[in-house]
């Protein structure tokens, strides 16, 4: 997702939370790479339940992991909120972030966080591809998103290289079957494919009909669906089975900044983040589209059961700090 600069929301009244009782509540500043309208409603929420306001920055996940690294102890951040966990093991390999609360970590299946608890896992979402029927049937889908570079696709597939979505993707190429195939990967995917800014691009292209299919996480699709209406859009998701590397999971979480100068409110957000009523609004939303990862917590109903999905067994340590998959799609001309 593409953003402007920083927009700040307010929160709005006080409530009776943990911290009710504070005469001055603190101010929480967060630099996020999630959705404006979840930020909104997520910092919304949180003020109303504890009297702190929360002041939003938002943009890409990876511009703003480089901007708190650039920032470093003097970083106004006090918790980063983003969509892809290689941004947040990045910034833990640099040793900015902050230990989690135990208690908050506990709310959250351990390998949905960090190994050594310094961030929380909050979503999870699942790559596909979505498909026109009138381009391609569904039988002839490919069994794996690596087969999309092989000649057979050549102008039959969108996808948005430098969206930060795709990074992980690359990422788990490269975890899979090493740099040398996942480097000839992209080289197949930049002879065959139409390149878009972003993910909405992508999958706004595939309902037109303009490319038969496009590489995307699942929610950009059910928004789009939102947006049309389920009887108005052209086009489908495909969900790749098998451990493919294209049903792929990311992981969106957060983390408290080691230099934060409000570290109590801060870890009480990512409390608040992991709180059953939080991940009941996130599963109910019809912006968002995420898997929440609260254990019970139930998702939109339009998606897949989470159950039912089958990923590859590559978890968020695996995929590490996106830094080879950058280099890598450099290499290739993609960005």
């Amino acid at each position: 997702m593409k953003y402007a600069s920083a927009l700040m929301v307010a929160g709005l009244g006080l409530g009776l939370g943990l911290h009710a009782a504070h005469a001055q509540p603190a101010t929480l500043t967060l630099y996020s790479a999630q959705h404006p309208q979840v930020d909104a409603m997520l910092a919304a929420e949180f003020t109303k339940e504890t009297g702190i306001k929360v002041l939003l920055h938002e943009g890409e996940g990876p511009d703003i992991a480089s901007q708190i690294i650039q920032e470093g102890a003097d970083s106004p951040a006090d918790v980063f909120l983003t969509e892809n966990s290689p941004e947040l093991n990045l910034l833990d390999e640099k040793g900015l972030l902050a230990s989690v609360a135990p208690a908050t970590l506990q709310q959250i299946p351990a390998q949905y966080s960090a190994t050594d608890g310094d961030w929380l896992g909050i979503l999870a979402r699942e790559n596909v591809l979505a498909y026109n029927p009138a381009k391609v049937s569904a039988s002839a889908l490919p069994a794996s998103l690596l087969d999309l570079a092989k000649p057979e696709w050549k102008g039959k597939v969108g996808f948005a290289p430098s969206d930060a979505d795709f990074l992980p993707l690359v990422s788990a190429v490269i975890k899979q079957d090493g740099k040398a195939a996942a480097l000839a990967w992209l080289q197949g995917l930049k002879a065959n494919g139409l390149i878009y800014q972003d993910d909405e691009s992508v999958v706004a292209a595939v309902a037109r009909g303009d490319v038969a299919t496009g590489i995307i996480n699942n929610y950009y699709w059910y928004r789009l669906e939102t947006e049309l209406g389920p009887d108005k859009i052209d086009s489908k998701i495909y969900h790749f089975k098998g451990g493919d590397i294209g049903g792929l999971i990311n992981v969106s979480g957060a983390a408290v900044l080691k230099s934060s100068k409000n570290q109590a409110a801060a870890q009480e957000f990512l409390a608040f983040l992991a709180s059953r009523k939080a991940q009941e609004m996130l599963g109910a939303s019809d912006i968002d589209y995420e898997y929440p990862l609260r254990p019970g917590i139930a998702p939109n109903a339009k998606l897949t059961p989470f159950k039912d999905l089958q990923p590859p067994a590559i978890n968020v340590s695996q995929l590490g700090d996106d830094q080879a998959a950058g280099q890598l799609l450099q290499q290739a001309g993609l960005i």
